[in-house]
């Protein structure tokens, strides 16, 4: 499957968490499944506690959230003599 078709699996329902990204028009939110695997959940978990869950939908959430933080900018703090 190609990243556009994983991606094409995250939608936005502006009457479902308030518009956050969700799987398939599903009341799953992205970030609640990055933070079940955050927390230390299997994929195998998540797939047993939601039955509709698909690998897919695992995987295009871990592409979603890849494509946010690519285009965030770290600024290093630089230490100066005082």
């Amino acid at each position: 499957m190609t990243e556009s078709e994983l991606l094409s699996r995250i939608t936005i329902d502006p009457s479902i968490f308030g518009g956050k990204p969700i799987i398939r028009g599903r009341r799953l939110a992205v970030e609640h499944v990055l933070g079940m695997l955050a927390a230390g959940s299997t994929v195998e978990e998540l797939l047993e506690g939601y039955d509709w869950l698909e690998p897919e939908d695992i995987q295009a959430c871990l592409v979603y959230a890849h494509h946010l933080v690519a285009h965030e900018r770290v600024e290093p703090i630089i230490a100066g003599g005082e």
